[in-house]
């Protein structure tokens, strides 16, 4: 892989990172919902790991044009606490929070995105690696938004009596 392609690609993934975890902290600190707080609070703090992650493999690549094999781990409390029952009950799908939901899909859409992209496109085993895990990350991210986005749905269309039959 050509070396600015891949500066480039770390820097626009790096760049990316950071506006979701200001994102995610923004809503953290307006939401009203104790729990939709600490759900963003998660959320920014997970990107914040990915900002640190990526920083490591730009000065690594930047010094002697190599990516690092580092270990990460996806933590499983996210998916908990989004799907639960309780953020749903204090969600509504006209709200605020509903709203920063669906942005949230679409910010972890363009990673995805951005990411496989570059785990496709990469020559070298560790940085395509590196881009593969962190698309998969983003995935399970969108997932779960996305799931939550679909309840929260379902439930204006049955609280409003929006149902076809």
């Amino acid at each position: 892989m050509e070396n600015n392609k891949s500066i480039e690609i770390l820097k626009t993934a790096i760049l990316l990172e950071k506006k979701g975890k200001a994102f995610y902290e923004k809503v953290a600190e307006q939401t009203q919902s104790e729990e939709v707080r600490k759900i963003f609070k998660l959320m920014a703090e997970e990107e914040q790991t990915h900002v640190e992650f990526l920083s490591k493999q730009f000065a690594s690549y930047s010094k002697d044009k190599t990516f690092q094999k580092l270990e990460l781990k996806a933590d499983a409390q996210v998916v908990d606490m989004i799907l639960s029952d309780n953020i749903r009950k204090q969600i509504s799908a006209a709200s605020f929070e509903a709203a920063a939901i669906s942005a949230a899909i679409d910010m972890e859409t363009k990673a995805i995105e951005v990411y496989s992209k570059q785990a496709a496109e990469a020559t070298d085993p560790n940085e395509k690696e590196l881009f593969a895990w962190l698309a998969d990350w983003e995935k399970g991210h969108h997932k779960i938004l996305h799931e939550l986005n679909e309840q929260l749905k379902e439930d204006i269309w049955y609280d409003n009596q929006f149902w076809p039959f």
